[in-house]
């Protein structure tokens, strides 16, 4: 491969930039809400978890 110009550079950029397939509003709210969720979940889990060894580990330590 051959040096390009930057002008080709850009050129070859917006041609490839027409060719994505961009996701609706609508599909960037649903995932976006997915994601949400989802890591509340996690973040939800993950506490409970955390509050579970916590008290192990000072059940452990008080004796």
């Amino acid at each position: 491969m051959g040096k390009t110009n930057p002008i080709q550079f850009f050129r070859q950029v917006k041609q490839e930039v027409k060719k994505v397939t961009w996701p609706s509003k609508k599909d960037v709210m649903r995932a976006t809400v997915m994601v949400i969720v989802i890591v509340a979940i996690a973040a939800a889990f993950f506490f409970v978890v955390d509050l579970f060894f916590g008290a192990i580990v000072r059940a452990i330590f008080r004796y």
